[in-house]
């Protein structure tokens, strides 16, 4: 595969992450387009990485660390989310806004 190939899955997928995150009213279908969108940007960076500099490992590192920092914090996402529906029954984007005031 060449690096075309490796940019045209990454824009499509953060292309149908950025449609989910705009569109989704629901605070997991948002969260699930953001998790997209980063999937796309980090197999984009991957791919320039292989093909600029393929004999280090440099890159397979930093790849496997955003992996695991977004893991992370789609994990205290979730918590917070499921936090709020428990406290709140708020499931949705318009009524956690509702939290400022």
């Amino acid at each position: 595969m060449n690096l075309e190939l490796f940019l045209l899955l990454a824009a499509a997928l953060f292309s149908i992450g950025l449609f989910g995150a705009l569109t989704q009213q629901s605070v997991v279908m948002l969260m699930m387009g953001l998790e997209l969108m980063l999937g796309g940007v980090i197999v984009a960076a991957a791919a320039v990485w292989h093909y600029v500099a393929p004999a280090t490992a440099d890159g397979q590192v930093l790849v496997v660390v955003a992996v695991t920092v977004m893991a992370v914090e789609m994990a205290v996402g979730f918590a917070v989310v499921t936090a709020l529906f428990r406290a709140r029954q708020i499931d949705m984007t318009d009524m956690a806004a509702e939290l400022r005031e």
